[in-house]
């Protein structure tokens, strides 16, 4: 065919194949628009019914696919833990362990000053170190989540992982671990910072305890003080003991004794010979029983509740005592506090006592005869303890401690004197104190000597003046006489 009736028959059909070429995206674009308009539709339907199942059976295998190429096992220790948010002992236990780590590998780290103003270092966040237990590697790791409180905004928490081989499994869980908070305890209580707690209605607030009172500057008969010593470290070493017995780790002491006899600076080498805290419970701050159980529950292990002046709680101590005067019971009512002797006898011997254990409670008081024998009786107070007067013995420690003094040609004195005379610790303290820069011992010495035997004046002369009123009241009035005989 020649070439010009080629040219001249696509001339013709070229109007017809660009009409069917239109017509076909047309019916292209119709379609795709169709299929856009279904899926705007379906796309809800999608996304709130069909698409979770997808998610969890690609995530299930997407799980089981990283789990087999995968051989590391990650577990998690929360920083707080419980619905109120409490910091876990456990989280703080393994801060501890990993502290020399923490100084020796860590690059971030965060600072804090403990007791004695010593320098804290603990992993920032983010932070990874490596440790080694019997052969096994295990890497330490600080992350950072936040969770959603219901009553406030969002609330940041760390908490601490650790990752390792898969065939170390048994080690890590049961003997590591163990291990790792066993160690961390040990050196939480070298190192803690003892506190000092006091209440309010519910509520507990606290500040640094750094009172320097220990044992050897308690003025006590040397021999009854290495008992209360010994009896205190029994306690604290009985965990297997008050477990085999079916018994709540805790134990009871009643310091009894006229005031300036040392009660409170018992408590303080208590707490100072233990490394406990002290909880100050004030009572009559408490309104009733249960804000009391509240109290009780949020003390921690290793403290001394102690209540003070125990006799002082009218309205507990005394309600069963029918020898109480009227003005005592107004006293009593006039209290807000509704805490019962039940309510008290509950907290400190009954089913919430086992709450939180390795806990001493100590009641002190100037007259143990108006307590309640009840709340003193052994079992709940286990142990009773007579703060009694000064005995020479007591006089040498606080020679020992005020002057420097072991001996001195006046002890043989004071001896003498103090074994007949009634004076508290607090009062030979404060003959003992140096005054001023230029006064000896000898000085304070003599002082002391002069105070005794004043004191031993008075008490002669009142003696003696007692006979002579005695008499005087068995002579009749002569008027007295006469009246009768008229």
């Amino acid at each position: 065919m020649p070439l010009s009736s080629v040219l001249l028959s696509s001339l013709v059909s070229s109007p017809t194949k660009k009409r069917s070429r239109a017509k076909m995206w047309m019916r292209t674009s119709m379609i795709m628009g169709i299929i856009m308009f279904v899926y705007q539709m379906v796309q809800p339907l999608i996304l709130t019914t069909i698409r979770p199942f997808i998610l969890r059976y690609c995530s299930r295998y997407i799980q089981k696919f990283i789990a087999c190429t995968n051989p590391y096992i990650e577990i998690s220790i929360d920083e707080c833990t419980g619905e109120h948010f409490r910091l876990s002992g456990v989280y703080v236990a393994i801060q501890a362990y990993l502290r020399p780590k923490t100084c020796e590998l860590a690059r971030k780290m965060k600072a804090q000053f403990g007791t004695n103003k010593k320098l804290i270092l603990t992993m920032a966040d983010y932070e990874e170190i490596v440790d080694e237990f019997e052969g096994i590697k295990i890497w330490w790791y600080v992350g950072k989540t936040v969770s959603q409180r219901p009553i406030a905004s969002d609330f940041e928490h760390r908490h601490l992982s650790l990752q390792f081989h898969r065939q170390h499994r048994e080690i890590i869980t049961g003997s590591y671990m163990y291990h790792v908070i066993k160690e961390g305890e040990a050196i939480l209580r070298e190192n803690r910072q003892r506190k000092l707690y006091s209440n309010n209605r519910t509520s507990w607030n606290r500040l640094v305890f750094d009172h320097p009172v220990k044992f050897e500057h308690i003025a006590m008969d040397p021999v009854k003080k290495k008992e209360i010593i010994d009896d205190l470290i029994s306690f604290s070493n009985g965990k297997e003991y008050y477990e085999g017995i079916g018994k709540a780790w805790k134990r009871g002491y009643l310091l009894y004794g006229p005031p300036g006899t040392g009660k409170s600076s018992m408590v303080a080498a208590m707490a100072n010979l233990l490394n406990y805290d002290i909880y100050d419970l004030e009572l009559t701050a408490v309104k009733d029983n249960g804000d009391l159980r509240i109290l009780m529950h949020e003390t921690s292990k290793k403290s001394i509740i102690v209540m003070e002046d125990i006799d002082c709680c009218l309205d507990i101590t005394k309600k069963r005592n029918d020898s109480v005067s009227k003005k005592d019971k107004e006293v009593a009512d006039s209290i807000e506090s509704r805490v019962t002797l039940s309510g008290l006898l509950n907290v400190i011997d009954g089913l919430w006592s086992a709450s939180s254990g390795e806990r001493i409670i100590v009641f002190t008081t100037n007259h143990i005869e108006n307590i309640d024998p009840a709340l003193i009786r052994k079992g709940r107070m286990d142990k009773h303890i007579e703060m009694s007067y000064c005995c020479f013995e007591g006089f040498k420690v606080l020679a020992k401690n005020y002057l420097k003094l072991d001996s001195h040609e006046l002890f043989e004195t004071i001896e003498n004197l103090i074994s007949q005379e009634q004076i508290t610790p607090a009062d030979v303290a404060e003959h003992l104190i140096p005054k001023t820069i230029n006064k000896d011992p000898e000085h304070c010495l003599k002082n002391l000597i002069q105070t005794l035997e004043k004191r031993k004046e008075d008490r002669v002369a009142n003696q003696q003046e007692e006979p002579k009123a005695e008499d005087k009241s068995e002579i009749p009035n002569p008027q007295e006489v006469e009246e009768k005989t008229d």
